[in-house]
């Protein structure tokens, strides 16, 4: 079942959306890119609030550098496909399961340890090459009752 409303295109916007930040971290780390999207819309707070649908998610500005990337407007692929509906139906892993922001220190040639904070907010993870960040409760509590 459906943790966000989701048409057709919003899931192919998705699938994109995954593959374009996280192809090279494999499915699981296109999962937490998921994750960290899912969480944004459902969460309704912090630099998110009003978030109501993919579409708003993946288009606010500056929230996802892969826009300004050719990957991204390519094709949607059917395995993509099917990750993007898993994360719309639900699925949360760690350390994306209640994370609002994530980015990749450095580059894949020389990567680089994670900022303790990002945003403010505390470092609560690693997957290969992206570090994940979770909201305190007091800038978030309501990320942690999804």
């Amino acid at each position: 079942m459906a943790v966000v409303k989701a048409r057709s295109g919003d899931i192919d916007m998705l699938a994109r959306l995954l593959r374009a930040e996280a192809v090279g971290e494999g499915e699981k780390g296109m999962l937490l890119v998921g994750n960290v999207g899912i969480n944004r819309i459902r969460a309704n707070c912090s630099d998110f609030k009003g978030l109501r649908s993919i579409p708003e998610m993946i288009n606010q500005p500056h929230a996802f550098e892969a826009l300004q990337h050719g990957m991204y407007y390519q094709g949607a692929r059917d395995r993509e496909r099917r990750l993007a509906q898993r994360v719309v139906n639900g699925e949360r892993y760690w350390p994306g399961k209640y994370s609002l922001w994530y980015f990749r220190p450095g580059t894949a040639e020389n990567p680089l340890p994670c900022p303790q904070e990002w945003y403010n907010q505390p470092h609560v993870g690693r997957f290969k090459l992206h570090c994940f960040y979770e909201p305190t409760a007091e800038e978030c509590a309501s990320v942690y009752r999804l």
